[in-house]
């Protein structure tokens, strides 16, 4: 019974969000500055400089990592696209929605935002650089974090998988911002 209650224990924090293991997520790397002028005045970024995550001008940053070949990606493109639309609309706080394409190269990480209409800006990770440093999560996965210092950007919050309810999705991120 007691490796039971054990068990349900590790399950329970393995699919919480507040407890998804953001202790193992390395952010430490650089993206390249966006081509589209557009999504470089949405991050606040210089064109053509990399960037590190704490350059980016915002309150909040959501990071979507996400696979071209996943099929729950695939599947839920249309909800983070709206995902998306509802962070943009918050007045008190910046929040930014970025997608990494976890092993995808730029021609697929460009099909998909073809493919699902993505306004965000998206980034390539080809070589799982990226997707390694973040301790090689499935996907869909979601990471939120303050902005700062590099030595001061903070995780606050993750979530796996697909979002079954958009709306608790955006107030538990808000929540967990605070």
């Amino acid at each position: 019974m007691r490796y039971l209650s054990i068990l349900v224990v590790c399950i329970i924090v393995s699919i919480s969000p507040a407890f998804a293991g953001s202790d193992e997520l390395s952010l430490d790397f650089a993206l390249p500055a966006p081509l589209e002028k557009i999504h470089q005045n949405y991050l606040g970024v210089d064109p053509g400089q990399a960037f590190t995550l704490d350059r980016v001008k915002a309150d909040i940053l959501v990071i979507e990592i996400f696979s071209m070949y996943c099929p729950i990606c695939q599947r839920e493109a249309p909800k983070v696209n709206t995902l998306f639309q509802h962070l943009e609309q918050i007045k008190d706080k910046s929040v930014r929605l970025i997608g990494i394409g976890a092993g995808n190269s730029a021609y697929e990480t460009e099909f998909f935002r073809k493919t699902y209409g993505i306004e965000f800006p998206l980034f390539s990770d080809g070589k799982f650089v990226i997707h390694k440093k973040i301790g090689e999560k499935g996907t869909p996965f979601f990471i939120g974090l303050k902005p700062g210092n590099p030595k001061e950007t903070q995780v606050f919050f993750t979530h796996s998988g697909d979002i079954k309810d958009l709306d608790a999705f955006v107030d538990q991120l808000l929540k967990a911002a605070e």
